[in-house]
């Protein structure tokens, strides 16, 4: 297999697109671009500018910021250097961030807002190794003894000065050097520094060019919403540099559905939360718009659903190919018109929220991954959908099951270890093989099923084994229930704690919230085996979020936080 270091790649891409508009952001109202070659222009500055400031070879550089230009492009400057990427979310805590600076050996950060930089400074004052803050918007906080504040666009100018010099290290990179130290969010506990290299990146970027193929060979318009310190999203820029894409940042979660009618992108990624958000607003809007539109809408999902398994008889495919189309079109535009998929991952999507969107025609390419490998292990190819899987391995990609289930991964995306980690490495990568802590089938097709993190299954007293997965899916798909976490480890029976959907229940006293949601939990136990069925549980107003710590930055519950906080209550309701 081919691999050129990622730096490379993008500086091959910009002799092929020279003047073509690359990356896009919203200034002041308007979608404003730069150019491939005024990018690359921008990557050589501030990496002299870095290479000024003493920034080596192998040195790490925290990026804290927002999705937008100028963190890829400081991600490719540091590349170009063969220094290595460190990405931290945006909604890291100030403890967070002295932890991954101090344990990454950080020799700078790069973060954009004033807000974020003050937060980063404050850090910085107790980690002896950094002693640089580059911040790419003006800034006007918190200023430790023997910290170096320097602006994006000062150090650009010093950059411009020494420009000759930042390409010095670009061929002594070599495909096995570490690109990036990406820590994982994590569940509980310290995350851990993933270390990727140009080859294992660029071994995924190969998988994934293999399913973008399959929805056609096009100019791509890409939509950057998932944060960029997320494997998934660094892997998919780079994606979008091999396929000469434009892209587009999204001003945030709360301006994504405006954004898609804006740009009209052809592809764009979203962890399964957006398309629940997604799911719902189509509901309550298509409830609100008349029983008749409603009785229409509900045939076109029905018959987009038999239409996946060619299972229309004549007088469907009549229907399906008349007013069906019609809707499908109207969601077809509210989506940009031009859309050929969206790309899922980060967790795994519920099926019945899959099967929904591609009944109405809408396509999703739904990926399975890990930090670990890259992140990309397999996906549901678009030409052969089974969505309650995540489809057979990628190109280059092997897979196999322990005799307990767990799947086990080997190949080129596999990572090259834990940071500072040997021990937690070698329990994790055992003779090339990655565990993945993920028990899993594979089916005669070679479609991997996830059924579960082995950490976070749920042993009753009766020692079954409960993938809280199902349970937790089947209550989100009903309407009324925006969230929900099961538990019952060493109980009889399993409870939850539910959160309600604000736009149905704003209306309704607390009477008929306990009504509506009691029929919505024994809607769901209805398709749940017997040791599935949730009998008891607690209806809370507050979301599990990232500010209040009961969502990881990708979305994943934290079980553990909302255990702590609603432990007692639920412990109660074993005692009613």
């Amino acid at each position: 297999m081919e691999h050129i270091t990622l730096p490379n790649l993008f500086y091959q891409r910009t002799l092929e697109n020279k003047e073509k508009p690359f990356l896009w952001s919203k200034q002041e109202g308007e979608w404003q671009s730069i150019s491939w070659e005024e990018t690359e222009k921008k990557v050589k500055q501030v990496a002299a500018g870095l290479k000024y400031h003493g920034i080596m070879p192998g040195d790490k550089i925290m990026i804290v910021s927002e999705n937008r230009p100028e963190w890829v492009i400081a991600d490719l400057a540091i590349n170009t250097l063969n220094a290595i990427t460190v990405p931290a979310y945006i909604t890291n805590t100030e403890d967070d961030h002295r932890y991954i600076i101090e344990h990454s050996d950080a020799k700078a950060v790069i973060v954009s807002n004033n807000i974020l930089a003050n937060r980063v400074a404050l850090a910085i004052s107790n980690v002896e190794t950094c002693n640089l803050l580059i911040t790419i918007d003006e800034y006007n906080g918190f200023m430790p003894e023997n910290l170096k504040v320097e602006n994006f666009e000062d150090l650009i100018s010093i950059g411009n000065e020494n420009i000759s010099t930042a390409l010095h290290n670009l061929n002594t990179i070599d495909k096995d050097d570490v690109n990036c130290i990406i820590y994982t969010s994590g569940t509980g506990g310290r995350p851990k520094g993933v270390m990727l290299t140009h080859k294992s990146i660029y071994h995924n970027i190969l998988g994934a060019d293999e399913l973008v193929k399959q929805v056609g060979d096009i100019d791509h318009k890409y939509l950057s919403l998932v944060p960029l310190s997320h494997a998934y999203e660094h892997l998919a820029i780079f994606l979008q540099i091999y396929l000469s894409s434009e892209i587009y940042f999204a001003e945030g979660p709360d301006k994504f559905a405006a954004n898609l009618l804006e740009t009209r992108p052809t592809l764009s990624t979203a962890v399964p939360r957006l398309f629940e958000v997604l799911y719902d607003r189509i509901r309550i809007q298509i409830k609100n718009s008349g029983k008749i539109l409603e009785l229409a809408f509900n045939r076109t999902v029905k018959l987009g659903k038999k239409n996946l398994f060619n299972k229309l008889n004549f007088f469907e495919k009549i229907e399906h190919h008349t007013y069906c189309s019609l809707i499908r079109k109207r969601i077809s535009k509210r989506l940009g018109g031009k859309l050929v998929a969206f790309i899922s991952g980060g967790s795994a999507l519920n099926p019945d929220i899959g099967y929904f969107f591609l009944s109405l025609g809408v396509r999703i390419i739904q990926g399975y991954g890990q930090t670990e490998a890259s992140p990309l292990i397999s996906a549901v190819p678009p030409n052969k959908v089974k969505i309650e899987t995540v489809g057979p391995p990628i190109k280059g990609v092997k897979v196999k099951l322990t005799e307990e289930g767990e799947l086990l991964v080997k190949g080129d995306g596999v990572m090259k270890g834990y940071w500072k980690q040997e021990k937690e490495t070698s329990e994790t990568i055992i003779d090339g093989w990655l565990y993945t802590g993920d028990l899993a089938d594979i089916d005669e097709d070679g479609f991997i099923t996830i059924k579960d993190r082995k950490k976070e299954i749920i042993v009753n007293s009766g020692g079954d084994n409960i993938a809280p997965v199902r349970p937790e899916s089947a209550l989100t798909f009903q309407d009324i229930i925006h969230q929900a976490m099961v538990s019952g480890d060493r109980r009889s029976y399993l409870v939850a704690v539910i959160v309600t959907e604000p736009e149905i229940v704003k209306d309704m006293d607390e009477k008929d919230i306990e009504k509506n949601v009691a029929i919505a939990v024994r809607t769901a136990n209805e398709n749940l085996s017997q040791i599935e069925k949730i009998r008891r549980y607690i209806i809370i107003n507050e979301p599990f979020s990232t500010d209040n710590g009961m969502l990881t930055p990708t979305m994943k519950l934290r079980r553990h936080m909302i255990n702590e906080v609603y432990g007692e209550q639920l412990d109660s309701l074993y005692k009613k």
